[in-house]
C-alpha cells in the first residue's frame, strides 16, 4: 500500500544540458530508475542523500566540469551550483625604459 522508500531528487536547473548523461551515470552506478521531471531527477531509493551527493559529484568531476559546478546537500535534495564568476582585473604592464648598453672593453 505505502512505500517505505522516499524520493531522492537531484536539482540540475543550473546545469540542464548535461540532465541526460547524469541520468544515464545514475542508472549505472546506483541501479535505479531515474525519472526527469522538468529541471529535477528523481528516484524512488532508499540510498542516503549524502550517498546520492557523492555520486553526482564524480560524475562531475569525470566530465571535468568541477571548475564550473559544486554540488551542495540542501534540505535533503542534491542541487547541482554553478560557480559565480568573478571579475579578474588586468594587470598593468611596466613601461620599461629601453636601456643602453655599456661594454667596459
Amino acid at each position: 500500500m505505502f512505500s517505505s522508500r522516499k524520493k531522492s531528487k537531484v536539482d540540475l536547473s543550473e546545469m540542464e544540458d548535461q540532465k541526460e548523461q547524469l541520468s544515464s551515470f545514475l542508472r549505472q552506478t546506483l541501479s535505479l530508475e531515474v525519472t526527469s521531471e522538468g529541471h529535477n531527477l528523481s528516484m524512488d531509493s532508499d540510498i542516503p542523500a549524502q550517498q546520492l551527493q557523492k555520486q553526482v559529484s564524480k560524475f562531475i568531476y569525470h566530465q571535468h566540469l568541477n571548475n564550473k559546478y559544486w554540488v551542495a546537500l540542501e534540505n535533503g535534495a542534491v542541487r547541482i551550483r554553478m560557480f559565480k564568476e568573478k571579475k579578474i582585473e588586468k594587470k598593468k604592464k611596466r613601461t620599461t625604459l629601453p636601456t643602453t648598453i655599456k661594454h667596459g672593453w
